[in-house]
Parts: structure tokens; C-alpha cells; sequence
């Protein structure tokens, strides 16, 4: 579902995912409570503000209900100030600010917070660059001692200033060139929509800008930008409010608030004389799209709470008008959206299509224009209107669950408005958005003269590739940035600022879960939480991917699809309505061993929420129409994913493990196999494998235990197993012979590449040992692989492993993307990682930070009732007891060196691994049949995912 209020979604900086957004000030207008769903109030974000001597403002919110802190620094510089020449700076610039500073050697952020069980991380946008960090609470004095310091002061030499723009080069040909879409929204549409603004460059730059950049333009832009008087300081969490403020007197207030001017950048997007038209042209596109969009209000505008309620009924679920029309009517588009971009000094609205196989760019802009012409000829109804505000008050509500969420909602608010308290007033003003709004919003802004259209087509012989624009004018000079400075250096140790040290731990508490069955069999688990009018709930079903019929890969895939898909007394719309006017998330998947349904609402709507999934559960009809628009939603979604090198390794991976056994095939099916079901296909899956003996229902949030089991029992106490229960079989087959497969994607953006090993079940006793090690080699920043593979040779834009562990024998892999001459290299260095953990014990300096990495991330979910409820279902579907909940920081504190050690040589011994690597292979086959004579060489066109061998 998107997300559209400042409360729960920030920009989309270089098409980076971010948290959930932000709050406001302490004294909140009483507007802010609004009420959703008639009874569930938003509370305000509720966030004190003092400002220092320096000019640097600072935001406190003290919640005591959880064992963490989030600090988050939020300076007033972003890709829009990106030099001229230097496109791109910002975003590099950050990446940067992780290095050293005068007292702290270069990583030091990733020793203070995962290596105590925290997190940190980054983000670039438009008008805003962002540091954050989520800790135990007993450790924000430290955080903000650093914070402080890399403000201060910033240690990067030239070696480390080519790396990590090495490190950027690769996000860049990940994220852009090795998508088949990445070239289109990251950088063909805002260079297009955008004529004067310098909005119209893409975040992440060009590789040939990068290149120019320099180690002098990184200290200037220091001295530029990063200053108290040009930051915000969040904090939220469980501190004490004095000890705060005497902490920030002591870290902030010391520095010292430039006298040079910042460079002043506020161009005017010109109004639009005339309609545009833009075709481009790239490789490895499966499906062509066309984007239409219009220049629009600055995120402060009036406007911009209509123009968010009219996206809402644009393109939100499948009720909305463009789903409705262009993929489920139509069914002219694989897949459709609209994205109010509403930035700090101007702003665009956006809708597209991707087009259904076979289908044109013509075809869908004549239907998006069809669909926006109705917004301006006629209002919208009253139930499009309630359906629009629910869900986005509904959102607001999700948004403000976790310490991090909430801390953002209020940075971005300020970036925006430089108002605390807007995220607050914004929900009253979705809330009195009318109908009559929408239309004239549509009619002011969305008209055929103010219309951009872009086309987005495969390159070929005839249309080679379009190049991205360079050389686009900017506000900023480099010129116009501050004198470097003196030049600041990691100070000897004797010499430096020493690091506080943490106080008195607050351990998180997880929950007593409630644990009862129905006289059906069905188990209920129940995990209650004191905190936001929340309710969420999962059914899991002991029937995945693995159970398909033999030679029909997706049945249990398109089976979960088809749920939401018509019951004997809902049709599929009627469903999505529902759905929508309630603002409840209900959805279906399926994994190798397990169906998942889940629900979450509102406390007042819950129940009708439940209902409405159990009818979902109970009642599906698989009617042939429903099954024919799945599966041609699902071939277009393949042909997608079989675009992206990632995608395509991930999904032959199961083959190279597992050959003809269950696990070998792909969950989502095949090109081949998904035409060939039928609906008696899913309607028997589902008579033999829906059944209460064999599932479980957790509920966690606001919810007691008496109130689930009413809830269940009402739902699901009549429910029935249908006949006997089908035989188990065997997932995992037997061991196979090694490989190493390279499928060949001539013109390849990146190469991916996959190390995988057979591994052990969930309930293994060597899970946890497992586990530990491989946090300790792929599982996060300072993991084994990252450091190798990006910190230190800058080859990708990250790395990482996964135990894969499952109810028979799971695949472990390691997995990166690099550049398509660097693929050998990286796959000898991931072999390498991999066999030192099994050769030689891990010290235990290097276990306890990723022994605090696992506590600490499991901790950060119990924050939301959907974290919650997965870990308590996660336990359910092993068969392993709710003591574990509680047992779980215990249990990694156990593990030892030479239980990880031991561990890794008996279970995935490197000589027993496989190889997939999916890019162009021109580029790297001499060097890897050099160390594999044995390679098998597929051509992506050749490549049958339906065989075992995939030939």
C-alpha cells in the first residue's frame, strides 16, 4: 500500500526506500487527535523544541515504553544543491560522513550502534540529507557525542574518498542501469518534468560526474552545509529530559555557527506553456511504459492535501480508478501507480502504466488521459472520497508505531514547512478535503496543456539506448562553496575526545502470549501490546510452494493471489472496496512451506476486518475470468523479474541446490507453468491444504485474550477440515552434485552473484550458531562480506548471507551485485568469507557486537504489532515453543566461538558450494573458466526454469 502523508513516507531520495515518517511540536493543535474510523484518534506527535546560541534547533519526545533512543540529525541540504558538474555530490557526500572524524576512526558509527544491537543509516532527498540511528537507550550519550563530532569535524583522505565513490558507482549501476526500470524514474522522468529546476537531476548523478568530483569539493561542501545552523537534532525514546539537555549543551552547543552565507538556491519552476512529449529508449526493458505527469504545488501549498486525496482515488489498491481501468478491466498494464511528489519548492504529480505483454504506450497513455479526464469532469463519489481519507488516516495512525517512525514524520515535516506541528494539522486537513476539491485540483493542475507524456521502450538496432542528460545547469557553483579550511585529521589516540561510556542498561520486554485452540483445532496465539489502537492478525497454513503438484510450479502462489479475488458473496472489486473503506491491509502470500493471510486495522474496524479475511480464507471461488487476469499479471511480473539480473540468479538458485525437488522450483511458477493451471488446480490445493487442524491465527496489538478468542471463535469456530489430510513429501530430495552456472544477459547493467550451500532446518540445533556466524559474515554493514567486498575495495554497493533455514533442509547463500569484469573476483572473496568460519574459531570481540546485532534487532520488533505478531508466528510454524520469545536473547548470548565455528565446517563446507552468476558474461568467462573449467554457460534465452538442470 502506499503511503502519502508526511506522517509515514519520506521523498524517494535515489530511489532509496525510507522509514516511516514524522512529529511535531509540544503544545499540538487539537486538530491533530483527528478520529479515524469514527473512534480511533491519531495522538499528536507531541515533541518539545529549544533552540541552541548556535542556531541549531533541537526536538525531544520522551516515550518510557521502550528499552531504545533515536538520534537524528536532518541538515537543510540535498540533491538539489548538488554543485553544477557535480550531480550526484550530496548523496556521496553522505556516504562519506560515515568515515572518521578527529577523535573517531574510520566505522566508529558502526561500532556504537551495531555493535550494540542498534542500527544507523542514511538518506539523501531532494531538499534534505538525514542521519539516524536507533539505539539502546543507555547509549545516547555516545551517539550524540558522535553526531557532534562528525559535524565538527570530517577525516577523509583520498584513498578513502575514492572508494566510497567507487561504492557509489556501484549503487548507481544497481539501482539504475542493472533495473529495467531505473533508468526511467531515476533518471529520463524528473529530467524531463523539470526545465529549469535543478529537482531535475537525478540524486545519484551520472558515473561521469562522480568521476569528476573532488577530494576538495567534499571538504568545501563540509564547510558549506554542515553547520549547527543548518541542522535539526531529533531525539525520541526512553531518556531522562535533564540529562538530555545537559548532554546537548555539552556536544552541540560548543560549535561554532559559520559567518560565511549559504548559496542561495531558490529557482522558480516556470509555469508550463504547452503540452510535451518525450520517447527514450533502453536496454533490457520487458515491458514497455508511459508516464504521464504534470507540474503541480511545493509540499506548503494548500493545494497539496486535495492533490493527495485525488492520488489516493487515482492509483490506491485495487479499487482505485487506475487499477480498476487500465489492469483489471482493461487489462492493457501489467502494472499502474500515480506519486504526488510534493517537495520543498515545487512539486509533480505522476501516473504510469507498464504495460501488459503485447500491449502499446499508446494504448496506456489513451487510458491514463481517460481516467484523469474524469477527475476533472466530474467529482468524485462520496465512498471514493471516505475510502481515500480512511486509508491515509489509517496510515498516519501505522506511521507513528515505532520511536524511528514517528522522529522522521517530524523531520521531514520541518524540511518541508519548517512548521513542527504540520504532520499533526495535515490529518485535518485530509479530513476536510471534499469532493468538489479534487475535482478542481484536477481541473487547475492535471489539463491536457499542462500534460508531460514520457514512452519508455526497448533499445534496439534501429533506437539504440538514450544517454542520460549531462552537463545541466545549477544554481550552485562549486565556486560558491566555502574555503576548505584547515584540513582535519584522525588525532593520535592519546590526544582524542574519549567516548562516553553507556549507563545502566533498559532491557526490552517481550510479551505473555495467550495460547488456546478452537474446538476446530484451529490455534490461536494472542500477543498484547499497550500502545497505538492497533490490531493485527496472520493465519498461517501449513501449505506452501513446496506442496505444488508435481510439474505445476504456482499453485500455491496463485491460490493466495486468488483469495482477495471473489468469494461465493464478494466479487473481486467488492472485495478491494471493502478492503479500502475500512483503511485495513488484508493480503495473501505463500512461501516454500507455508500460506500466510494477514490482516491489520484499526481497533474499532478489526472486527469487521477479520471477517472479511476469514470470508477471504473460507469462502474463495477461483472463478476462471479471476484466474485469467492473475495469470497474465503474474507472466508480465516474471518477464519483469527475468529482466533483473538479481531476480533471474535468486530464482535459478533453487534448481542448482535442489534439482527436481519441491524446493527446486520456483515459487512464483514459470512462464511455461502458469498458463497451464487451471482453476481445479487451486480449488483442490485448497479444499486439501485450507484446514484449522493445520493452521494457526496470531493476533497481537491492542486486543486482550478474551477478546481474540470472541474474535476467532466468531470467524473461524465453524470452520471444518474437508476430508483426510494429504501425505507429507519430501521438500528437500537429496544432495546434488555442486555447479557452477553462469547465465549469460549480454548488455547486463551488473553481474549477480549467489554462493549457495545446502544448509539445516529451522529447529536444527545448530540454528543459533548458524545464525550468529552469519551475522558476523553478511548480516549488515560491518558484516565480513561488507568489509571485503564494499569497504574495502568499493566492488558493490553492499553484501550479504543468509542462513535460509526452512522445515526440511534450507539453502544458505551469499549474494552481491558487482560490475560484470569483477564477477570472478567477488565470488572468490564470498568463497573465501564463507570457509574462514568453518576453518577458524570467530574471536569473541568480533561474536559480542553480533550477538547484540541479533538482541537488538529483535527487540526493534516488538515495537510493531506486525513485528510482534511475525515473530510470534514465525515460532508457530516451526513448531517451537512461545518460551523462545522470551528465551531469545538468552539463547544467542550462548553460542560460542567454536560452536560457530563447528557449525559452519560441518554444514557448508565451501567445497560442497555452487556458484550462480547472472551478467554479461563476454565480460568475465575467460577469468572464472580459468578456476572452473566445469562452468556451464546458459544463454538467458535459453534458460528453463522448469527443468532441473535448467536446460
Amino acid at each position: 500500500m502506499k503511503t502519502r502523508l508526511i506522517l509515514t513516507a519520506c521523498a524517494s531520495a535515489l530511489l532509496l526506500g525510507l522509514p516511516a515518517a514524522a512529529f511535531a511540536d509540544s503544545a499540538p493543535p487539537a486538530t491533530a487527535a483527528a478520529a479515524a474510523q469514527g473512534g480511533v484518534a491519531v495522538p499528536p506527535l507531541g515533541f518539545t523544541k529549544r533552540v541552541l546560541a548556535n542556531g541549531m534547533e533541537i526536538y525531544t519526545a520522551r516515550d518510557a515504553s521502550t528499552s531504545n533512543v533515536t538520534v537524528q540529525v536532518w541538515y537543510r541540504v540535498g540533491s538539489k544543491d548538488d554543485p553544477a558538474g557535480r550531480s550526484g555530490f550530496a548523496h556521496l557526500f553522505e556516504h562519506l560522513l560515515f568515515k572518521a572524524t578527529k577523535n573517531m576512526p574510520s566505522e566508529t558509527f558502526d561500532r556504537l550502534t551495531e555493535d550494540v544491537g542498534g542500527m544507523n543509516n542514511a538518506f539523501t532527498a531532494d531538499d534534505v540529507t538525514a542521519y539516524y540511528e536507533v539505539v539502546p537507550a543507555n547509549h545516547l550519550q555516545r551517539i550524540l557525542f558522535a553526531e557532534a563530532d562528525r559535524m565538527g569535524s570530517l577525516v577523509v583522505d583520498e584513498a578513502t574518498f575514492v572508494s566510497e565513490r567507487d561504492v557509489v558507482k556501484e549503487e548507481y549501476r544497481q539501482r539504475i542501469l542493472a533495473s529495467p526500470y531505473g533508468r526511467l524514474f531515476g533518471l529520463f522522468t524528473p529530467e524531463t518534468i523539470y526545465q529549469d529546476h535543478p529537482y531535475r537531476r537525478p540524486g545519484i548523478g551520472s558515473i561521469e560526474e562522480l568521476n569528476a568530483s573532488t577530494l576538495d569539493d567534499v571538504l568545501r561542501f563540509h564547510a558549506t552545509y554542515y553547520r549547527p545552523d543548518n541542522a535539526m537534532l531529533i531525539v525520541a525514546g526512553n531518556f531522562d529530559q535533564a540529562q538530555l539537555d545537559a548532554w546537548v549543551n555539552e556536544y552541540f552547543a560548543p560549535l561554532k555557527r559559520p559567518a560565511t552565507p549559504m548559496p542561495v538556491n531558490d529557482v522558480k519552476e516556470p509555469e508550463p506553456t504547452g503540452p510535451r512529449t518525450a520517447t527514450y529508449y533502453a536496454p533490457n526493458v520487458p515491458l514497455p511504459a508511459v508516464v504521464l505527469a504534470w507540474n503541480t504545488v511545493a509540499y506548503r501549498d494548500a493545494d497539496r492535501a486535495a492533490l493527495t486525496v485525488l492520488d489516493g482515488v487515482l492509483s490506491t489498491g485495487e479499487s482505485s480508478r487506475l487499477y480498476r481501468s487500465l489492469v483489471y478491466d482493461k487489462q492493457i498494464a501489467a502494472s499502474i501507480g500515480s506519486n504526488p511528489d510534493f517537495a520543498q519548492q515545487a512539486g509533480n504529480l505522476t501516473a504510469y502504466a507498464i504495460m501488459a505483454d503485447g500491449q502499446t504506450v499508446d494504448a496506456g497513455k489513451s487510458a491514463l488521459e481517460a481516467e484523469i479526464a474524469r477527475l476533472r469532469d466530474a467529482p468524485i463519489t462520496a465512498a471514493e472520497l471516505s475510502e481515500a481519507k480512511n486509508e491515509l488516516v489509517a496510515n498516519a495512525l501505522r506511521g507513528r508505531e515505532s520511536i524511528d517512525d514517528r522522529a522522521t514524520t517530524l523531520g521531514m515535516a520541518l524540511i518541508m514547512t519548517g512548521d513542527a506541528t504540520a504532520a499533526d494539522r495535515e490529518i485535518a486537513e485530509i479530513q476536510a478535503v471534499t469532493a468538489a476539491d479534487v475535482q478542481r485540483v484536477a481541473r487547475r493542475y492535471l489539463t491536457p496543456q499542462r500534460q508531460i507524456t514520457i514512452n519508455y521502450l526497448p533499445a534496439d538496432d534501429e533506437h539504440p539506448a538514450s544517454v542520460q542528460k549531462m552537463n545541466v545547469d545549477a544554481p550552485v557553483t562549486v565556486a560558491e562553496l566555502a574555503p576548505a579550511g584547515p584540513v582535519a585529521v584522525l588525532l593520535p589516540e592519546a590526544e582524542r575526545a574519549r567516548l562516553p561510556q553507556p549507563g545502566a542498561e533498559v532491557a526490552p520486554a517481550t510479551p505473555a502470549v495467550a495460547d488456546f485452540r478452537l474446538d476446530n483445532g484451529l490455534r490461536v496465539l494472542v500477543a498484547p501490546t499497550q500502545g497505538l489502537p492497533l490490531v493485527s492478525a496472520r493465519l498461517n497454513l501449513n501449505a506452501g510452494s513446496a506442496n505444488d503438484p508435481a510439474g505445476k510450479p504456482g499453485v500455491a502462489s496463485m491460490t493466495a493471489a486468488l483469495l482477495t479475488q471473489g468469494t461465493t458473496t464478494k466479487s473481486a472489486p467488492e472485495i478491494a472496496t471493502a478492503i479500502e473503506q475500512l483503511g485495513a491491509s488484508i493480503g495473501a502470500g505463500s512461501g516454500a512451506d507455508f500460506t500466510n493471510v494477514y490482516a491489520n486495522a484499526p481497533k474499532d474496524v478489526f472486527g469487521q476486518t477479520l471477517t472479511l479475511m476469514a470470508d477471504l480464507v473460507r469462502n474463495p471461488t477461483f472463478a476462471a475470468e479471476e484466474l485469467e487476469r492473475q495469470q497474465s499479471q503474474t507472466l508480465d511480473g516474471l518477464r519483469v523479474a527475468l529482466s533483473q539480473p538479481g531476480s533471474i540468479a535468486a530464482q535459478s538458485v533453487g534448481r542448482v541446490i535442489y534439482g527436481a525437488a519441491p524446493y527446486g522450483a520456483p515459487g512464483s511458477g514459470t512462464l511455461t507453468s502458469i498458463p497451464a493451471l487451471t482453476r481445479e488446480d487451486m480449488a483442490v490445493f485448497h479444499s486439501d491444504r485450507f484446514r484449522p487442524s493445520q493452521a494457526t491465527l496470531v493476533f497481537s496489538g491492542d486486543v486482550t485474550p478474551a477478546e481474540a478468542r470472541a474474535l476467532a471463535d466468531e470467524a473461524f469456530g465453524d470452520w471444518r477440515d474437508a476430508g483426510p489430510a494429504p501425505a507429507a513429501v519430501d521438500k528437500a530430495g537429496q544432495a546434488l552434485t555442486p555447479r557452477v552456472v553462469v547465465i549469460d544477459q549480454p548488455g547486463a547493467g551488473q553481474a549477480a552473484v549467489i554462493a549457495a550451500i545446502r544448509g539445516v532446518k529451522r529447529t536444527d540445533a545448530d540454528y543459533f550458531p548458524l545464525t550468529l556466524g552469519n551475522t558476523l559474515l553478511g548480516g549488515g554493514f560491518s558484516s565480513r562480506l561488507n568489509q571485503e567486498i564494499r569497504i574495502k575495495r568499493g566492488l558493490s554497493y553492499g553484501a550479504r548471507s543468509s542462513v535460509g533455514a526452512q522445515q526440511d533442509v534450507g539453502v544458505f547463500t551469499a549474494s552481491t551485485q558487482t560490475k560484470n569484469e569483477t564477477a570472478t573476483e567477488v565470488a572468490d572473496l564470498i568463497l573465501a568469507e564463507v570457509g574462514k568460519l568453518g576453518a577458524n574459531p570467530a574471536t569473541e570481540a568480533e561474536l559480542a557486537p553480533r550477538r547484540a546485532a541479533l538482541i537488538g534487532g529483535f527487540g526493534r520488533s516488538l515495537e510493531t504489532v506486525d513485528g510482534l505478531g511475525g515473530l510470534v508466528a514465525n515460532l508457530a510454524l516451526y513448531d517451537l515453543p512461545m518460551s523462545d520469545l522470551a528465551d531469545y536473547a538468552g539463547r544467542v548470548r550462548a553460542v560460542t566461538p567454536q560452536q560457530v565455528e563447528g557449525a559452519f565446517a560441518g554444514h557448508l563446507p565451501t567445497d560442497q558450494a555452487s556458484l550462480v552468476i547472472v551478467g554479461d558474461a563476454s565480460k568475465f568467462i575467460d577469468a572464472l573458466r580459468a578456476k572452473y573449467p566445469n562452468v556451464e554457460v546458459i544463454s538467458l534465452t535459453e534458460l528453463n526454469l522448469d527443468s532441473a538442470t535448467l536446460r
